[in-house]
């Protein structure tokens, strides 16, 4: 087994949890949790899939992929903003609504046709680097090296620029910003669409670079939960998310690779074709997500992590509190 091929396609695996983990954090920087990214990522999926296979143009699919998961998390937006319902509910339930809709219009998009898929680049020079240019810079998709830009800047909004501090401020302190002047409603749908944008560029991800070729109910395989998780544990910073990201994603590929018939440290592989093995293996992920949530639900322990203080909470103007 090549320790640095594992590496290499876990980055490339992690860039679908890092998109997913940016949206989430944007969203939740604002105040509004969002349970529902593995259906907005299933939408994105397919229609990236559809309409890259339709019109033989993957940045076009990648574009209406963003549009759609973007505009149904306006769903989520209205009924958890403006009719001020419990978000963990609204979540969940956009959540369903996106999953069944997009197995619904995108039943026997498998067998439209050949999908056109989003390049692969190999970054000249960089690429050339012991072991971090073999991992990060060689023949990765273009949309691989578009999360490394984007971590960047992501951090940089929200830490450094005005509409970041805008962002911070209705995830903290709505009546606060009300009070300056600062639209919290408009900010907070503006960034669960952000959240959305987010969730279908990472379905798209999947669809048109990652796992191409396919589209099914387990295109996405929980992965949207694990970014629900992934968002918590990087304190809903950028870099911990990209940094949790790329590690989640090797541990996901090393699960596959650890059970084929490779030699581990000059040893027989004792996971090779045990099924029990495997299934451990594969649970682990999302056993990690559940304690993340759990352990992040607690209100001691979300302040310690630093979450944002009105999350979860509506906000009502001319009511004392937040």
């Amino acid at each position: 087994m090549d320790i640095l091929i594992v590496l290499q396609a876990g980055v490339a695996t992690g860039t679908i949890l890092l998109f997913a983990t940016l949206g989430g954090i944007f969203s939740e920087r604002s105040g509004v949790m969002n349970l529902g990214m593995e259906g907005m990522m299933l939408i994105g999926a397919m229609s990236a899939f559809s309409v890259a296979t339709s019109t033989g143009n993957p940045w076009l699919g990648l574009l209406v992929a963003m549009l759609a998961a973007g505009l149904i998390s306006q769903v989520h937006a209205f009924i958890s903003i403006t009719l001020q319902a419990d978000q963990v509910v609204s979540g969940l339930s956009l959540g369903f609504l996106a999953t069944g809709l997009a197995l619904v219009l995108g039943e026997g998009l498998s067998k439209a046709g050949t999908v056109p898929l989003i390049p692969s680049y190999t970054v000249p020079l960089l690429s050339q680097i012991p072991i971090i240019g073999p991992v990060f810079f060689t023949n990765q998709k273009l949309l691989v090296y578009l999360g490394y830009i984007m971590v960047p800047l992501a951090w940089y909004y929200i830490n450094r620029t005005r509409p970041g501090l805008h962002l911070r401020a209705v995830g903290e302190y709505p009546s606060a910003a009300d009070s300056l002047g600062i639209n919290v409603y408009r900010l907070r749908y503006f960034y669960v669409f952000v959240g959305g944008l987010f969730a279908g560029l990472a379905g798209a991800t999947i669809s048109l670079a990652i796992s191409p070729g396919w589209f099914s109910e387990l295109t996405t395989a929980g992965q949207g939960w694990i970014a629900i998780g992934l968002v918590i544990f990087a304190q809903w910073d950028p870099v911990r998310a990209a940094v949790g990201s790329y590690i989640f994603g090797a541990l996901r590929r090393l699960v596959l690779d650890i059970q084929g018939p490779n030699v581990i440290f000059g040893l027989a592989n004792p996971f090779y074709y045990n099924p029990y093995w495997g299934f451990f293996l594969e649970m682990l992920p999302y056993a990690f997500t559940i304690i993340v949530l759990v352990v992040g639900s607690r209100e001691a322990i979300r302040k310690r992590l630093g979450a944002p203080t009105a999350l979860g909470v509506p906000y009502i103007r001319g009511e004392r509190g937040l």
